[in-house]
């Protein structure tokens, strides 16, 4: 089981929401690749989208290439077009997002977002809800590169000074641009944040 050295929460298994592109500025690419490779040697699995291109493939690739496991989830519709990685460890198909999603959530320890489109948003975001409502206590984080989510940040902090969204719901989300650094803040995180109007009947 993988453990950061900072003796925090085991994060054997790691979601990485990420773009089906690489996107237009090298250092996004080799973000994906970093990750993957840290994740790989460090003996822990991706879960990811079971995607081959883009910064899907790439982040896959180098877990593989390191030397452990790969979990893909895809829909369906998706293994008809060739879309899924041929060297994943293990695929598994669904039927739709919502099922890919709630899958991807079940089989992981944690939550890393890379650059990528509106999926990568809607994933994040997603999964950072459901920590809000106590649907999970999960670490979530964002894996910055090349500045690519400093505008997001900027806006996430904007809504807190607006009011529609409490400092301690932000602070759930951890950033970094080091992945190293980024998992062992993750391994170690305690929400300040705790939901105040949901119990277990009604996650």
């Amino acid at each position: 089981m993988a453990m950061d050295e900072s003796n925090g929460r085991p994060l054997s298994a790691v979601c990485v929401f990420c773009g089906s592109s690489p996107g237009t500025d090298p250092a996004y690419v080799e973000a994906a690749r970093r990750f993957g490779d840290l994740l790989g040697r460090t003996g822990r699995t991706l879960v990811y989208g079971g995607g081959k291109v883009g910064m899907m493939g790439e982040v896959a690739d180098a877990v593989l290439a390191a030397g452990s496991r790969v979990i893909g989830v895809i829909p369906r519709a998706m293994v008809v077009r060739e879309l899924a990685h041929p060297g994943a460890s293990e695929m598994r198909i669904v039927e739709t997002m919502h099922q890919r999603k709630a899958l991807m959530s079940d089989l992981s320890d944690a939550f890393v977002a890379l650059p990528g489109g509106i999926g990568t948003m809607e994933e994040l975001f997603e999964v950072w809800t459901w920590a809000q409502l106590g649907v999970h206590d999960k670490p979530v984080g964002l894996l910055d590169a090349g500045g690519f989510f400093l505008p997001l940040i900027a806006f996430l902090d904007g809504m807190v000074t607006r009011g529609f969204l409490r400092a301690e719901v932000r602070e759930i989300l951890i950033v970094d641009t080091d992945p190293a650094r980024l998992l062992a803040r993750m391994a170690t995180h305690v929400p300040a944040y705790q939901p105040q109007w949901m119990d277990e009947r009604q996650t």
